[in-house]
């Protein structure tokens, strides 16, 4: 009888050592759903990977990835965070308006969300005011240094006093970040001119009507007007105006200058926060991150075509981004 429980318990020891080896060697499933497909939500993308993969979270090894872009369509946007949310064992969501979807997808079965590019994760209720969240739920932030890029546009055009905005009327990051314009502008002698759009197909009417009453515009990281930004830059350079960018690939796509986010960065750092969440932690527990915003960059062959001289200090300290 003892030599029968001795053999009984080597062979539990030894189930126990091949169901931990199993649950070791278990591939993870991680759903990255992104709302639009531009410049900065790719390279988000991009950098969650990368983060995730210096964690030791490395896909064909043990993570596998399912990835939805929903091309900014709402309808389409709720499909998919209902897909992930029943299908992965976490999901990156990528833009306020699918970070808002995966959360009420996710509320019930109590998987992760990790979410980035989400402007003002408070606003979205994504987070309290202490940046945490009951459910389990984190992410990363990309708020505009807005101060900053107002001191760049008021030292690229001295003489300018209006400043023109096309913006999502149903996108809470763009809201917030109009607010934060509207309130500092002031101080350098701006006066914002914003113009509200519902959809994508509301840009080409709008742009046409903002160019003419402003001096140059800026661009918030509105994923709907982003996914736009290549028709919006044509008609204001056609009127001879300039547009700031809100980070680096805009600048290098026909922007004139930015102080904005460095996309990848924050893409990076989301990861390795997923990768706390992956080995233990409750996601709500951990504040999210917020991007202290990249480094200025300007593009001297846009410049030149606009007849705008670049100063030198901004010269000396910014990024061309044609080299």
């Amino acid at each position: 009888m003892k030599k029968f429980a001795k053999v009984l318990a080597l062979v539990l020891a030894l189930v126990m050592v091949f169901s931990f080896g199993c649950a070791s060697a278990k591939t993870l499933t991680i759903g990255i759903a992104q709302f639009a497909e531009h410049p900065s939500l790719d390279n988000c993308r991009e950098g969650f990977i990368a983060g995730l993969a210096e964690a030791g979270y490395v896909e064909g090894d043990n993570v596998k990835f399912v990835v939805h872009n929903a091309q900014a369509d709402m309808g389409l946007t709720q499909q998919i965070a209902y897909q992930l949310a029943q299908e992965c064992d976490m999901v990156c969501a990528i833009a306020t308006p699918i970070a808002q979807a995966a959360v009420n997808a996710c509320m019930d079965n109590g998987k992760p969300v990790i979410y980035t590019a989400v402007s003002d994760p408070v606003a979205a209720m994504l987070a309290n005011a202490e940046g945490k969240s009951k459910l389990n739920v984190t992410g990363s932030c990309d708020l505009l240094p807005v101060e900053a890029q107002l001191k760049l546009i008021r030292s690229f055009m001295p003489d300018a006093k209006t400043i023109g905005i096309l913006y999502t009327t149903s996108e809470t990051n763009s809201e917030s970040q109009l607010k934060l314009y509207e309130s500092l502008a002031p101080q350098y002698g701006f006066e914002i001119v914003a113009t509200g759009i519902s959809t994508g197909a509301d840009i080409p009417l709008a742009a046409d009507s903002l160019i003419p009453k402003v001096h140059c515009l800026t661009n918030l990281t509105d994923n709907t007007v982003v996914s736009y930004l290549a028709l919006i830059i044509d008609k204001a350079n056609a009127a001879g105006k300039p547009v700031f960018g809100s980070e680096i690939e805009q600048v290098k796509n026909g922007c004139i200058a930015s102080e904005g986010v460095e996309y990848i960065a924050l893409g990076r750092q989301t990861g390795k926060m997923a990768a706390e969440v992956l080995a233990g932690a409750f996601a709500g527990d951990i504040p999210f991150y917020a991007s202290e915003g990249g480094d200025m960059c300007y593009n001297p062959a846009v410049a030149a075509q606009l007849g705008i001289a670049i100063p030198e200090a901004d010269l000396a300290r910014g990024i061309d981004v044609t080299k």
